[in-house]
This record gives structure tokens, sequence and C-alpha cells, in this order.
């Protein structure tokens, strides 16, 4: 690969992270947290192709010097990948290719995962055992809203009863299981680091207002507001809940679509 091409990749690769990063897409692929390494990291390879560019450029009226000059100083030749003599050039297009995933990132934005990837047999993520802190108390008010994963590990490790007749409200998206399609789920997607080690964390949805989501299309974002059925969350149906529906709200997409 010639100097011009891998510093040109160089650069649109670091504007890559960078655009990701701060147009809030990374989210889409891993963690908040890793915000600041995907700036730096960005940064850093977006400076390293910019002095490539500028040493290179500095080299070249350096050689166009000593071509009109015979007093001037000798530039030294560089050698090393990269710098295949002219008899290569033609040899030397495959690595252009290279820049095709860059301009992907650019261009074209994937969307988050969502119900498709739980249709294709991933299995419910396990509820984490808190270990042997106590549970805080809910949050104030007739309805507080709790993330699924927090919900779900309530049900299963909370053993003071507070969800029980308890109303809260889930935000997540609309699942149709394969083997029922005329059953409703909502779903969200809890990741560790990033979007490659997501795992589903799944509620069945039952009552009156779940019967008119059967319509809905998967992926369809919603909050429900209703109660916990009691015992409905066990080992053999992996920890999964029945939550009796009150009301279902259809919502936009959020901004980050993953649970931690």
């Amino acid at each position: 690969m010639r100097g011009e091409t891998q510093n040109l990749l160089l650069v649109l690769l670091g504007g890559a992270l960078l655009k990701l990063a701060l147009t809030g897409t990374y989210l889409r692929y891993v963690k908040p947290g890793l915000f600041p390494w995907l700036v730096g990291a960005g940064a850093v390879v977006v400076a390293l192709g910019a002095v490539a560019i500028v040493r290179d450029v500095l080299e070249a009226r350096a050689r166009a010097r000593a071509a009109v000059d015979p007093f001037a100083p000798p530039v030294p030749e560089r050698s090393g990948p990269g710098q295949e003599g002219t008899e290569h050039e033609h040899r030397s297009r495959s690595p252009w290719l290279l820049l095709l995933p860059v301009f992907a990132v650019f261009l074209v934005a994937p969307p988050a995962l969502g119900a498709d990837s739980i249709g294709r047999g991933q299995h419910a993520a396990a509820p984490e055992r808190p270990g042997a802190e106590f549970f805080d108390a809910l949050p104030p008010g007739p309805a507080p809203r709790l993330t699924v994963s927090e919900f779900i590990t309530r049900v299963v490790w909370d053993g003071s009863g507070a969800l029980e007749r308890r109303a809260v409200r889930l935000q997540g998206f609309v699942v149709h299981p394969d083997d029922d399609p005329g059953r409703s789920q909502l779903a969200r997607l809890r990741i560790s680091c990033c979007a490659a080690d997501a795992a589903p964390v799944l509620i069945d949805l039952a009552g009156a207002p779940a019967e008119a989501l059967t319509e809905v299309e998967p992926d369809t974002w919603i909050e429900v507001t209703g109660t916990l059925r009691p015992g409905t969350a066990t080992e053999a149906n992996g920890h999964v809940p029945t939550f009796d529906l009150t009301e279902v709200h259809e919502i936009p997409a959020p901004e980050d679509p993953y649970e931690y």
C-alpha cells in the first residue's frame, strides 16, 4: 500500500470514530462509558494521519527545491512498507478496498439490535444476583418507571414483595415470539461492553391492552403500565415474568436503546 493511501485511510478511520462518538451513533455499538476512549482514539488516529500527510508534503517540497538548486541538501529516501516503486503501483490497487468500510460508516447508519436479533435464537439474560446489598425502596409515585433489567432482578431476588400489587412503568420494544406469534413480549437488550455481547431481557405481556399489541409491528417502542403477576418468573421459563397491563403508549425509540 502506498504511503498516500495509508495516510488517507488513517484520517478517514479516525474521522469515522469521531463521527460515531460526537453524533451519539456509538450508542448503537458500545456502552456510554466508552465515549472518552472513542474520542481519544479517533483524535489520535486523525493526528497520526495528518502528521504523516504534512511530512510527505514537506518532503515533496524539499525534493522539488533539490531538483532546481544544486546546493540544496539532499533529501534522504525513506524505505519500508508503503514505499514501493512506481513499477509496482499497478499491483497496489486492492488496498483501496480497505476504504469501503470507512465510507460505509460515513454514509450508512446501521440500526441498533432489535427484535430480529432475539428471533434468531438468543436466550434471555439471567438476572444478576445483587449480592448482600439490599434493594432500595421503589421510587415514590403511583407508577414509578423502572428499567426492564431492574424490574426482573427485583422479581427474582427481592423477597420483600415490594412489587406485588404495585403498579410500575416499563419501556421497551415489542417482540412476538417465533413459537407463538399471537403473544407479545416487552424486550430490552442488555450489554456489558458492546452490542456483540447483547442479551435480551424479556417480559410476557398480558391483559386486555396486550391483545391489541398482536397487531403491532415488532421493534415498536412502547411504554407500559401494569403490575407483576406473582409467581410467573421461574427457572423453567428463564425468569420471564408476566406483566398484567393497564395502559400502553407508543413512544419514540430512545437515543440509547440498550440497558447495562
